[in-house]
């Protein structure tokens, strides 16, 4: 176990140390990394979906910002750091669109078709595992941190143990949340079959947290954290 947060450790300062400098630069170390055994899951066949999209924009920021441009924000640094590792993981979106059929025509219908599309995707690659990015929110301004839910699939919860330890340990370290199964409700993280974790980021419902979630620099070192994570999960 303490080789394992040593190891952590090493990959969340590599890649916020790595941000800084230039491309070239970055390309010549990151081969090196990538190329170790230490990094469990190197290899592995991940998939990032950053939630919502298009007209359904999720969860609205305080300040007027859709949920989904968030989680898309973050998917993106997550995909650039990987791509240091070596790691090139496949990204359910790469812009604020929806996944849905052109056949769809209400918004109702238009939802139904992207969730059933994203699940195709998902189903559709061996041995992969599914992190998906969204943002929480909640009457009462008070509550804050993030928390992570998993699917009722084989070693799902002990991913998002994992990486609800990683960020209470790296990022949050007041954050007093667990990890939940996530509700039946919740129709993409029930139809697949996959080890699956959602990560609720943080709550857009709170000032300070939604004007972290905001910063590009914060976006970066939640990327970084979360990258860490899977990379070294169990």
């Amino acid at each position: 176990m303490r080789r394992r947060m040593l190891l952590l450790g090493l990959a969340i300062v590599t890649v916020l140390f790595l941000l800084n400098w230039s491309l070239r630069l970055c390309m010549g170390r990151m081969d090196r990394i990538a190329s170790s055994s230490s990094l469990v899951n190197s290899q592995a066949n991940l998939i990032l979906d950053a939630g919502h999209g298009g007209e359904d924009g999720g969860a609205v920021s305080l300040t007027g910002m859709p949920e989904s441009q968030i989680n898309l924000a973050v998917v993106l640094r997550m995909r650039d750091i990987l791509a240091f590792y070596g790691v090139s993981p496949m990204v359910l979106r790469e812009e604020d669109i929806s996944l849905h059929d052109n056949s769809a025509v209400s918004l109702r219908e238009k939802k139904v078709s992207d969730l059933k599309n994203r699940v195709a995707a998902i189903e559709g690659q061996r041995s992969a595992t599914l992190l998906s990015i969204h943002q929480n929110t909640y009457p009462n301004n008070r509550y804050h941190g993030a928390q992570v839910f998993y699917a009722p699939t084989e070693g799902s919860k002990e991913l998002a143990e994992h990486i609800q330890a990683v960020v209470k340990g790296t990022l949050q370290p007041e954050n007093e949340r667990s990890v939940k199964q996530i509700p039946d409700t919740v129709y993409l993280m029930n139809h697949i079959s996959c080890p699956a974790v959602l990560v609720e980021c943080g709550f857009l419902t709170n000032p300070e947290e939604e004007a972290q979630l905001l910063d590009p620099d914060y976006q970066k070192q939640l990327a970084a954290v979360l990258v860490g994570a899977w990379l070294t999960a169990p």
